[in-house]
C-alpha cells in the first residue's frame, strides 16, 4: 500500500467516524474467510459494517473524534464493527461471538463513552432504534385505534335499529 492509498484509508475511515452511533472494537482469534465473510453479510443486514483495517491508520483516523478513545483497544488483530444505529452493530457483533468462539469482543465507545466487552454486551441486550420506532408509533395509534371504535359503535348500533324496524315494517 502506498502512501496516497494510506492517506486515502485514513481519510475515508475519519469521515466514517463522524457518522457513527457506536464501533465494537473485536478480536479475530483465527477465522475463516468464510466465516468473515458471513460476519460481513449479517453486518449489512443490519445496517453495519465489518471492517480490518491496519492498526496505525486507524489510530491516525480516530485522531480528533469521539472515539479517539478506542485507540488504546487496537493491538493485534482486530477489527472494527461500527453502526449509525447505537445498537445495531454490537447486536450481530454478540450474536455471532455466541456461536463462534473465534471471535473476541475487545470493547467500544458510543459516542464519547468508552465501553468494555459487558458494556457491548449490555448496549446489544437493548431494543434497537428500528425497534423503538415501532414501539412509539404504536403507542400512538393505540388511543386513535380506540377512539374510532368507540366513536364507530353508536352509529353501528342505530344503524341497526333502523335496520330491524325496517324488516319490521316489511314483515
Amino acid at each position: 500500500m502506498d502512501r496516497n492509498q494510506k492517506s486515502e484509508v485514513v481519510t475515508t475511515l475519519n469521515a466514517t467516524f463522524a457518522d457513527l452511533g457506536v464501533v465494537v472494537v473485536t478480536r479475530n482469534l483465527g477465522m475463516t474467510v468464510a466465516q468473515s465473510t458471513i460476519l460481513r453479510q449479517k453486518m449489512r443486514e443490519a445496517g453495519a459494517s465489518y471492517k480490518v483495517t491496519k492498526n496505525k491508520l486507524a489510530k491516525i483516523a480516530l485522531k480528533d473524534t469521539q472515539y479517539e478513545t478506542i485507540s488504546s483497544m487496537l493491538t493485534g488483530p482486530v477489527a472494527l464493527a461500527t453502526s449509525a444505529d447505537p445498537v445495531a452493530a454490537a447486536k450481530v457483533v454478540i450474536d455471532f461471538a455466541k456461536t463462534n468462539d473465534k471471535l473476541e469482543i475487545v470493547g467500544g465507545a458510543m459516542g464519547g463513552v468508552l465501553l468494555d466487552a459487558e458494556g457491548v454486551k449490555a448496549l446489544a441486550s437493548m431494543p434497537s432504534l428500528d425497534e423503538l420506532r415501532a414501539k412509539i408509533i404504536g403507542l400512538i395509534q393505540a388511543p386513535a385505534t380506540k377512539l374510532a371504535t368507540v366513536i364507530q359503535t353508536p352509529a353501528s348500533q342505530l344503524a341497526r335499529v333502523f335496520n330491524a324496524y325496517a324488516e319490521k315494517e316489511a314483515a
